[in-house]
């Protein structure tokens, strides 16, 4: 497998996915990946291509047990109250699986560094690289505090924001955010049927 260095955007966006797997988030829902084949549409749905999976094999369970196992490892790094715990965990990820560095052409002809996994690299190995090469662009380039916890109080996600503005603050958008507009919005009525008075204009001046 070959992990471009310069996109750690795409390492980071599948370690905030497999962490937030976890029963402990999707507490409505459940366990996301209750089988070898829920983990092999989760690699599908991300577009992770693993050289230990060749020719579509699908995963085993040694391959589930393993990424569950390198999934409560990404937990522990991104909820590291220190940016040195992190780089040191998420080197240990990338060394696990590393047969190198390799400089490489992109589609256009550029050069591009690439990570190249080594022949004997587990599935969850190959997933850890990249995870972990994901940690270390973004450490390095946008800083430890885009490691985040959810702001839903009600979740126990978390997130790595590669966003532009760093001010992304859910680790499911579309889930957990539209959920706290719906309370806030909940809240804000309930406030108007009890204070009533409160809910109009200014009135006349």
């Amino acid at each position: 497998m070959k992990i471009i260095f310069s996109d750690y955007s795409f390492g980071a966006g599948v370690a905030t996915d497999l962490v937030n797997t976890s029963a402990a988030v999707r507490l409505s829902t459940g366990e996301v990946l209750t089988g070898p084949g829920a983990l092999e549409r989760f690699l599908h749905e991300h577009e992770v291509r693993l050289d230990a999976l060749p020719r579509g094999r699908p995963p085993t369970g040694t391959d589930l047990a393993q990424t569950l196992a390198l999934r409560r490892e990404t937990r522990a790094l991104l909820e590291a109250g220190h940016e040195d715990a992190v780089a040191e965990g998420a080197n240990g990820l990338v060394a696990r699986a590393s047969a190198g560095l390799s400089l490489l052409r992109d589609p256009a002809g550029n050069w591009e560094w690439h990570m190249t996994t080594g022949p004997r690299a587990s599935a969850a190995e190959e997933l850890g690289a990249l995870v972990g090469i994901g940690l270390l662009g973004v450490l390095r380039t946008l800083g430890h505090t885009r490691f985040r916890h959810c702001a839903s109080p009600v979740c126990e996600g978390m997130f790595i924001d590669t966003s532009k503005a760093g001010r992304r603050r859910y680790c499911m958008p579309g889930l957990c955010g539209n959920r706290q507009n719906v309370a806030n919005y909940r809240a804000r009525h309930q406030e108007g049927e009890r204070h009533p008075d409160r809910g109009g204009g200014r009135g006349p001046r």
